[in-house]
């Protein structure tokens, strides 16, 4: 059996991000039960020499929509890096499900084999195949950048876990 470009990708992105989203609604939750500044949690950061929440939020993002849309072979739609607190945060996970859904999977599924240049860095650039991209780039980007977010909020004490994190599988029945 082979799988496709969308079936490994958009579906992958969306339940992730529609996770994330109900993480961030978890921690607003915590910041207002332990009367904590949620801006606080958003400029939190693991390691000083890391990325604070905010900005790993962001980064999730980006791997979603940017690595869809070099695999479709598009630019990849802009989104300035000001979000500052929980809510504006959402709004971005929003925006980016929007792009998702908006997808063309037959396009995206017609670019198995062709090849994505993608920047690395500010003075580099990369070339994959479109497979080896989403499955060796992008999708390990995206996961670093939530697995992170997700730490930063255990760290801080939001009571989330590991089902948070996954989300709900689809096609998942319980025997």
């Amino acid at each position: 059996m082979s799988i496709t470009l969308s079936a490994a990708s958009i579906p992958v992105f969306t339940r992730s991000l529609e996770a994330l989203d109900a993480i961030l609604v978890k921690a607003a939750a915590h910041s207002e039960a332990k009367k904590i500044d949620a801006a606080i949690l958003c400029s939190t950061r693991l390691y000083p020499d890391m990325f604070p929440f905010a900005k790993q939020v962001q980064l999730t993002t980006d791997f979603a929509k940017n690595g869809t849309a070099r695999l479709l072979g598009v630019d990849p739609p802009r989104f300035e890096d000001t979000e500052k607190n929980l809510v504006e945060l959402q709004g971005r996970i929003k925006k980016t499900l929007d792009y998702l859904d908006q997808v063309d999977l037959k396009a995206l599924d017609a670019r198995a084999g062709s090849e994505v240049v993608f920047p690395l860095g500010p003075n580099s650039k990369g070339k994959m195949s479109a497979e080896d991209y989403l499955l060796h780039y992008a999708l390990p980007n995206f996961y670093f950048h939530l697995t992170t977010a997700y730490a930063v909020l255990r760290h801080c004490g939001v009571e989330i876990g590991k089902r948070d994190f996954i989300g709900i599988p689809p096609r998942l029945t319980v025997l």
